[in-house]
């Protein structure tokens, strides 16, 4: 789960992390407001949106008082910003951020992120700070410093020291920058989060440091006891299908192809994506409706297939081991008479129950095309679907 900037500072705020005072607004008159509470001097108006990249799309503009402030954010709130995370089609603006101006004397980098190849949590930091991390790893990787965290001991003082020397920082800095990676950790573990970015982390003329952006993503799986995070949940941010999926408990990840999936079993919904390519075609979809779903689960997966206007070609995959092929055949055939089937449907059933399962979809009068296995359901549902892409 992602959340905004403003939210980022929240949670920084609360594990002792410096961030600038600002507040954020709904309108243009709201705007005026906050920057007249802000001192009416210099202010920050920055679109909130769930990407990065926002101010070389139009969304981060400098006030100098409060007039300006009422009209940047009355060129930004309602605009469809485009940037390189969001897609072409961008993202509609409904909040913006004011902010206090900030004595930038250096721009740094910090994030901490796990590291899978080293199984631990990473700390990352560069002087590059205010890129796109991926350009400097891909155009200038030495310019990346990464410290990795022993499970057993924790952040200790000596790797924040030995980060803060690596970016050059002095004096007070140097504490001050300790503090800062220490509440950073901290925040990362009490929050479950997966990411903790702070881009850039401003180095003030007097030597302090200051968060002047903030990005988290957060474990989804640990939402339950994360109730304050979960409240910062910003559904207009998210894909309608994959907010209606949540809400049946099911994964599901929208993608760009035209041949809908449902798949009992991440591995096996994977494995079919992968034989969908292999045989030419491209799946519209990821979705895994669980080893323990009943029919209402299963109905509820496929009508938010069939919602998907890309889809020409439905494959349905089951290996029923606590799934019951003839639960899977029940939702199947309940969902395609609600809807209204006007596209071909490939089923495979294996498993639990698959007799009956197979003699349910024949029984159906619906225009099932059964598929033997893996392979034969691709090939199948990829001509289907009007033949390999």
């Amino acid at each position: 789960m992602k959340i905004h900037e403003y939210q980022g500072k929240e949670v920084l705020r609360d594990f002792g992390v410096p961030v600038p005072e600002g507040y954020i607004c709904d309108t243009p008159e709201e705007a005026r407001t906050a920057a007249e509470k802000l001192g009416g001097g210099i202010c920050v108006v920055k679109a909130q949106i769930h990407a990065g990249g926002r101010g070389k799309g139009g969304g981060v503009k400098l006030a100098h008082n409060p007039d300006e402030a009422h009209a940047h954010a009355q060129s930004i709130l309602g605009m469809q910003l485009v940037t390189h995370q969001t897609g072409s089609e961008g993202k509609e603006v409904l909040k913006v951020l004011v902010e206090a101006g900030c004595d930038i004397a250096r721009e740094l980098y910090c994030a901490i992120v796990p590291d899978r190849e080293e199984q631990r949590i990473c700390i990352m930091a560069s002087t590059e700070g205010g890129m796109d991390i991926e350009k400097v790893a891909e155009e200038t990787p030495e310019k990346i410093l990464k410290v990795w965290i022993d499970p057993a001991t924790g952040l200790v003082d000596y790797q924040t020291r030995e980060l803060a020397f690596g970016l050059g920082l002095e004096g007070k800095s140097v504490r001050h920058f300790g503090k800062m990676v220490h509440g950073l950790y901290a925040a990362f573990k009490g929050r479950d989060a997966s990411l903790a970015e702070i881009n850039p982390l401003v180095v003030t003329g007097s030597g302090e440091l200051i968060a002047l952006d903030a990005k988290f993503n957060f474990d989804s799986n640990a939402l339950y006891r994360q109730q304050k995070i979960a409240q910062m949940r910003d559904l207009t941010e998210e894909d309608p299908r994959e907010v209606k999926a949540s809400e049946y408990d099911l994964a599901y990840i929208a993608l760009d192809g035209n041949i809908g999936c449902l798949v009992n079993g991440a591995g096996l919904a994977m494995a079919t994506m992968d034989t969908i390519k292999l045989y030419g075609g491209e799946p519209a979809n990821f979705l895994d409706v669980g080893g323990g779903a009943n029919a209402e689960k299963v109905t509820a997966a496929f009508k938010l297939i069939l919602e998907d206007a890309n889809v020409r070609a439905v494959l349905v995959n089951i290996f029923g081991g606590i799934m019951s092929c003839s639960v899977i055949a029940d939702g199947v055939i309940a969902a395609a008479r609600q809807i209204g089937l006007d596209v071909p449907l490939v089923v495979r059933l294996e498993g639990t129950d698959v007799d009956e399962g197979k003699r349910k979809l024949a029984e159906s009068g619906l225009p099932i095309i059964s598929a033997g296995d893996m392979g034969d359901a691709a090939e199948k549902v990829v001509a289907a679907a009007g033949g390999a892409s």
